[in-house]
């Protein structure tokens, strides 16, 4: 049945009598696909606290709470609910039992969920990652009668069941709840319970109901009883009134409202006369005919388009050689990104830079995504786009953020990365009381995996490529506080003997930009060791290369500044007192020495990425004595166009003239 998870279970599920044996809807899933965690880990500790304690609060959150406890990374994001009209405390008593059972089964892993009782309903549900307002569908459980269907009344029965869901999904799906029963022919009644986590949007409720009605009516269309749990939503059907289903009942439901601001509330539309006349049925099932097919169509054609070696694109104001485009990077419908981020909700909004803005989502298979959207008012987008995912599709490194693919629709351009969970470098290296989680080894890990990161992007992959806008906000970091290079909008990629280019369109950020690029548009491999010396300092220090630019005294950057110390000995200055006390001083003094290596004027005196990788492994490689850093910053005239209007460390794409070549960089295609 496709699933894409690891199950364990405590209930095995057989209908051989819907006249004699009632079946409990419970069910435990847990989920490996993020990772496990240690037994007694301050993840474990977290949950065990949630689950211990989620049934006691029930009641003062109206049988609906959705929090979180604990920091990045031990995190544990949870949600606990019981269908409506619950008293308090069956509500208590069946949330403390999921809880127990929950925690029986899933031993370690750090997503599961589970659907619990047979005279109620409730869920709990926790997992390391924040999805308020996302559809999730995955992992999901099916438990069914293994008895059938007569198949002389098999239409008739049909009739009726595809019309009552029909018109339960309409309901269910705008009030989160619903519940009725239909004669039919034979067995009686056929009794329905839908119910949605009210966190998702009417949109998503009816979508998640819909793909479990339609996953049973295609693999299961003659059994007699159907249970389908998924994370978002949950679908129960049989051929008795079970618990909590009388004769025509269908009740509305308002969501709760959440014990977190981001959570949307739902309003109560007043119920409805949703009957149909047997001419009516015959056509909506007709119409669900037609859209099933067109549906299966639909699907074939994707998987058919996922599995090219090349990816079809409208060929609009953006050119793109799309036979350089690896077939694991797919292109995204649209309506798939909008579903993923809640239409580009306010709250999934993660931050805006010169692209556009950027907003966390999640793939209906649980995927956590971080999706860039191009700024319509954005002058650069368009080149920035063409950039990222004919260079970023074909890297693959652990040091560097994966391009998953991307979505170009109309006025819509959108590039869809893997979701990195620690922010950006800069979130933590320049913020008082954060800076103090990166401790020295926590550092020296970032210094080499960025490293290793422009070194395969130089030497290692296919293509060589220069990044060129190297920076602590262009390093992001992981669960483990491990980097990845991101954002390749201004990325360059060159032949392989291919030594330097010029331009007369300089971009990048002022502050980390070599003086022969800004005084000449003249860029290498060299250029982003430049960058990457600036970076090693900043993380040293604590300090960003502008937070210099103002003061006076020994100089007017960073970089500056730990040149003169170097001159007058005193290096161990600049270290920040976050890690002084636990660090090597020798070892951070070899990492200030190769910093300024890295910054010298002379880009041919400058190391290559292969020999700082050198010197930051091998401690008994001798280090040459560098030569004074480029001082740009005070040398450049008032007549350059980056020292007007621009302050330091802001991003800059304008273009003029430089002084050595007027010629424009020639975008080579990898081959």
């Amino acid at each position: 049945m496709g699933k894409n998870s690891s199950v364990s279970s405590i209930l095995s599920f057989l209908l051989i009598s819907f006249k004699t044996i009632s079946v409990s809807a419970q069910h435990q899933t847990c989920d490996e696909s993020y990772g496990m965690f240690k037994p007694n880990s301050s993840y474990d500790k977290n949950r065990r606290l949630i689950l211990s304690t989620l049934a006691s609060n029930m009641t003062a959150h109206d049988g609906y709470i959705r929090s979180s406890i604990g920091l990045d990374p031990d995190i544990v994001y949870f949600m606990g609910m019981c269908a409506p009209e619950t008293a308090h405390n069956e509500c208590s008593n069946c949330i403390q039992d999921a809880s127990r059972y929950i925690q029986q089964i899933c031993l370690n892993q750090t997503d599961a969920f589970s659907w619990f009782g047979e005279q109620i309903l409730c869920l709990v549900r926790y997992c390391n990652r924040s999805v308020p307002g996302l559809l999730v569908l995955e992992p999901y459980q099916v438990l069914f009668n293994n008895t059938e269907i007569e198949k002389n009344i098999l239409k008739e029965f049909e009739s009726v069941r595809d019309g009552l869901m029909l018109r339960m999904i309409t309901n269910s799906s705008s009030k989160y709840y619903a519940k009725d029963v239909a004669p039919v022919p034979v067995y009686g009644n056929i009794s329905v319970l839908m119910l949605c986590t009210p966190d998702i949007s009417p949109r998503d409720c009816k979508v998640c109901l819909e793909s479990s009605v339609n996953y049973y009516k295609r693999w299961y269309p003659r059994k007699r009883g159907v249970i389908i749990f998924r994370p978002s939503c949950f679908f129960r059907w049989e051929l008795y009134t079970f618990s909590g289903v009388s004769d025509h009942t269908n009740l509305p439901f308002s969501p709760r409202p959440s014990t977190t601001p981001s959570i949307a509330k739902e309003t109560n539309i007043p119920k409805k006369d949703t009957r149909f006349s047997g001419g009516i049925i015959a056509a909506i099932v007709i119409v669900i005919f037609v859209l099933v097919i067109l549906t299966a169509i639909s699907v074939a054609i994707f998987e058919r388009r996922t599995e090219k070696q090349e990816i079809e694109l409208p060929t609009e104001s953006i050119q793109i050689d799309l036979k350089t485009i690896e077939a694991e990077s797919i292109q995204f419908d649209l309506k798939t990104i909008e579903v993923a981020t809640s239409n580009f909700s306010e709250r999934n909004k993660l931050g805006k830079g010169g692209f556009g803005e950027v907003y966390k989502g999640m793939l209906m298979n649980g995927t956590d995504i971080a999706v860039k959207r191009l700024s319509k008012t954005s002058g650069q987008g368009e080149v920035e786009f063409k950039n990222e995912v004919v260079v970023v599709a074909q890297l693959q490194h652990r040091n560097l953020v994966r391009l998953l693919g991307f979505s170009l629709q109309g006025e819509e351009k959108l590039l869809v990365y893997e979701f990195v969970h620690n922010k950006s470098l800069d979130y933590f290296l320049f913020d008082h009381d954060k800076r103090i989680l990166l401790d020295w080894t926590v550092r020296c890990n970032i210094i080499g995996g960025i490293t290793r990161g422009i070194l395969y992007l130089h030497q290692d992959s296919r293509l060589k490529i220069i990044h060129r806008d190297l920076k602590a906000s262009n390093v992001l970091l992981d669960e483990d506080m491990n980097p990845k290079i991101a954002d390749f909008g201004m990325a360059r990629i060159f032949g392989m003997d291919q030594t330097v280019a010029n331009t007369s369109r300089v971009v990048g950020t002022f502050g980390y930009m070599p003086p022969e690029y800004v005084t000449h548009g003249q860029f290498s491999t060299k250029s982003d060791v430049y960058s990457f010396g600036v970076l090693i300092l900043e993380i040293i220090s604590g300090k960003k290369n502008s937070s210099f630019y103002q003061m006076g005294g020994l100089g007017n950057n960073l970089v500056t500044y730990v040149w003169r110390l170097w001159e007058n000995k005193s290096l161990p200055e600049i270290v920040d007192p976050c890690i002084r006390e636990d660090c090597q001083i020798d070892e951070v003094i070899r990492h200030i020495h190769i910093g300024l290596l890295c910054v010298q004027e002379n880009p041919e005196d400058r190391p290559t990425m292969s020999t700082i990788h050198q010197m930051l492994t091998t401690s008994s490689m001798t280090l040459p004595i560098p030569l004074p850093p480029g001082f740009f910053l005070r040398n450049v005239s008032r007549s350059n166009p980056l020292s007007q209007g621009l302050e330091p460390g802001q991003s800059s794409s304008l273009s003029f003239s430089c002084s050595v070549d007027e010629a424009t960089i020639t975008d080579v295609n990898p081959r």
